[in-house]
């Protein structure tokens, strides 16, 4: 037994050196691990700011407008005591008429002709009245009550008829008709001609922002610019100066618009033209001013974010003043020469 343990034992250690031998050289076929590669270091980019510098000087508030040139006098046609069916407009927008002019005319039922028959009637009336004259008193006084009687006749027919008119009480020049067909049934005070003079104009600029049409007073400066040409014009209505209407679409425009006379009415002037208004409502000098994007607001808390040193950013509450179009004073907390952050 001895013995062949010792012929055993030798065997088993070559065996198992054999088989380390060949597990190290298997590791050394397969392929090193590379290294990690450190990641490149980034640099980061740098925030640009849009800046500006806080300055001194004049600060004005205008309002800045389109205005049109309207009439100061204008023909509102409308059938008043009754309405009924429409026959004719017989006006366009643009027309020129003239005073006593038809501008549209309701169905007259067989109107027309009434009033001619009694139109017939009358002469006839007055022709045997010439006769009866010089004659016996009874046949005159019978000829003068009917005259009368044809006459009172007349002017009702006449008036009825009349009242199916309506005519233009101005020269002037057809702003607006309304757009109708024969037999469309019209309301009382329904407006559908209006005539304007064009030769009396001023100008209505409308203003959206009730707070920037309270600080205009009637007789406030206007420059004025038609076509190339600057005129000085001033307020001649404001909505606080404007008559009382029952009309509640005239009402409404009064409320919003204010109303520009020029002294002189430049050459080729017409209804509707177009006219650029700038009126100045505050105006202040050496003030400090910022533009409007740099002033931030949150809750009650007003302020700015100044660059300092080229990167670094630092929060200055501030008390703005007046508040232009582009540009908002600063009455406390900045320099001139500071360079602002804007939004």
């Amino acid at each position: 037994m001895d013995k062949l343990l010792r012929i055993i034992k030798p065997l088993v250690k070559l065996c198992l050196a054999t088989v380390v031998v060949s597990v190290l050289a298997s590791c050394s076929l397969l392929p090193k691990e590379e290294a990690e590669l450190t990641p490149p270091l980034v640099k980061p980019a740098q925030e640009n700011y849009s800046t500006a510098k806080v300055e001194k000087g004049t600060l004005t508030k205008a309002i800045n407008g389109s205005g049109t040139f309207e009439s100061l006098s204008t023909d509102i046609a409308q059938f008043t005591g009754q309405g009924g069916r429409i026959d004719k407009i017989m006006v366009k927008s643009g027309d020129q008429v003239k005073k006593g002019d038809v501008l549209a005319q309701l169905l007259l039922d067989g109107l027309d002709l009434q009033v001619k028959e009694q139109e017939l009637a009358l002469e006839r009336a007055k022709y045997a009245h010439d006769q009866a004259l010089g004659g016996d008193k009874q046949t005159l006084k019978i000829t003068t009550l009917q005259l009368e009687i044809e006459q009172i006749k007349y002017d009702r027919i006449f008036a009825q008829f009349s009242s199916k008119q309506l005519v233009a009480h101005i020269d002037g020049q057809v702003v607006f008709a309304e757009s109708l067909k024969a037999g469309d049934f019209i309301e009382p005070y329904q407006t559908l001609v209006i005539v304007a003079d064009p030769t009396k104009l001023r100008i209505a600029l409308r203003v959206e922002n009730p707070n920037d049409i309270a600080e205009v007073d009637v007789g406030a400066a206007a420059d004025v610019k038609v076509s190339d040409e600057l005129v000085k014009g001033k307020v001649v209505q404001t909505p606080s100066s404007s008559p009382t209407t029952p009309n509640k679409e005239l009402a409404d425009k009064y409320a919003k618009t204010l109303y520009i006379e020029l002294p002189v009415l430049p050459k080729e002037i017409s209804i509707g033209q177009i006219a650029d208004v700038k009126i100045i409502t505050q105006q202040r000098d050496n003030v400090v001013k910022i533009p409007r994007g740099g002033l931030r607001s949150y809750m009650d808390r007003n302020f700015v974010r100044i660059l300092e040193d080229g990167n670094r950013l630092r929060e200055i509450d501030v008390e703005p003043g007046l508040v232009a179009s582009t540009e908002v004073e600063i009455i406390k907390g900045l320099e001139e020469g500071q360079v602002i952050v804007l939004q």
